[in-house]
């Protein structure tokens, strides 16, 4: 099992602090492993007996239609003293109502409470309402590139060549860790994709028209990283004779950011610093489903850098959008706490255009400001403006 550092150092921090510690993401990004990890550093390093640690993955047939009711009563049953016992509960989602049983077993029992989903149901109202506040939230995401390196142990191998490798094949941990032939990995991502799509969407929500759901999932697929509206897929469908209302695209687009397939990317007005509602972008969880679903070319290469980027903004914490500032676009603008940086992405910057680094010099402030691209040549500082081979910002220790 190879540890994934950044994740377990934030967990640590909580450890016997009375909050529980909720880890979502995509199905297959590490989530379990994680938890396993978690099992691990309080029997070896924080010496707790085995007996006081209790595992339920919720995912498994055993526990198929388990209500709340038994769920509760099976994990009251283990509790036999006043010891604090670690509860390391997995896909929790299946359970319905399991917000009372978490919140029951915070207010009476002597619990430290690890769960994982891959379902933003984790987050949703009814969490807040019953929780209030006690739970943190922990993202875990599909690997980095750091990770992948560690997952590879190719740290010290020609880095062009394992970033071209990590943006071919992509993050999830299982890739990471083996050595499949490009087809069996893409083959490997799409059953992972159409299980989500299949469990996590389509039987939850009781899709009827599952061909017409694909046909949208594939148009958002298609658009990653470009604008578009529900409106935008209503007029598409229409020229392929398919009736769609925008409402209806709307829950397609929620359920697929609920189950961590995508995620939506506002537009930031820079001058008037407000988040704007319109004309949003949409990214992968990782860049292997688009590859599964349409095969790898080297004209999606843009699009996937831009993937790529925007996940590691994430997984460092900031709050990412797209920057407008009057008629330019800034790629993104990453947000944390106090500070902000502002990203632009590119393939490569032609020698007779530097549209990138003028755009991010129109913008008039001492934040951080970096050109990013596939260009292992492009190295550099233009006007504080700083240039970089997209393998070296991703590995870079701060921004």
């Amino acid at each position: 099992m190879i540890l994934r550092p950044d994740y377990m150092n934030e967990i640590k921090k909580f450890i016997d602090v009375p909050l529980v510690k909720i880890l979502s993401g995509v199905r297959r990004s590490g989530k379990s492993t994680i938890l396993k990890m978690i099992e691990n550093e309080l029997i070896n390093n924080q010496h707790i007996d085995e007996k006081y640690i209790i595992t339920r993955s919720y995912s498994k047939m055993q526990y198929d239609n388990m209500s709340n009711i038994e769920m509760y009563e099976d994990l009251i049953n283990c509790f036999l003293d006043d010891h604090k016992y670690y509860l390391f509960l997995d896909e929790l989602q299946e359970i319905e109502g399991f917000e009372k049983v978490i919140n029951d077993l915070l207010e009476n029992y002597n619990v430290d409470i690890y769960v994982t989903g891959s379902n933003s149901k984790l987050m949703a109202s009814e969490i807040s309402t019953y929780l209030s506040g006690r739970y943190v939230s922990i993202p875990i995401y599909t690997l980095s590139f750091k990770e992948y390196l560690l997952f590879k142990n190719k740290e010290n191998e020609n880095l062009k060549n394992m970033f071209d490798e990590y943006l071919q094949f992509g993050g999830f941990p299982l890739i990471g860790i083996s050595n499949f032939d490009t087809d069996t990995c893409y083959q490997i991502v799409d059953g992972i994709y159409s299980t989500v799509i299949t469990r996590d969407i389509s039987k939850r929500h009781k899709i009827r028209n599952k061909d017409l759901f694909d046909r949208v999932v594939k148009y958002v697929i298609e658009n990653v990283g470009k604008t578009f509206s529900a409106n935008a897929i209503v007029k598409f469908l229409k020229n392929e004779k398919r009736n769609l209302s925008s409402e209806t695209i709307y829950n397609y687009l929620k359920w697929l950011t609920d189950a961590f397939i995508i995620y939506p990317c506002n537009r930031y007005d820079i001058q008037g610093k407000s988040i704007l509602k319109t004309q949003e972008k949409y990214y992968l969880s990782d860049i292997s489903l688009k590859y599964s679903k349409l095969c790898f070319e080297t004209s999606m290469i843009s699009s996937m850098l831009e993937n790529i980027v925007f996940l590691e903004l994430k997984r460092r914490g900031y709050e990412v959008y797209i920057g407008k500032y009057y008629d330019k676009e800034i790629d993104f603008i990453g947000i944390r706490r106090n500070e902000k940086i502002y990203v632009q992405v590119c393939k490569e910057i032609p020698e007779t255009s530097n549209r990138e680094i003028a755009n991010l010099m129109e913008i008039k402030n001492h934040y951080h400001k970096y050109v990013v691209t596939n260009d292992v040549l492009s190295k550099g500082n233009e006007n504080g403006i700083e240039i970089m081979y997209i393998a070296d910002f991703l590995l870079k220790e701060n921004y």
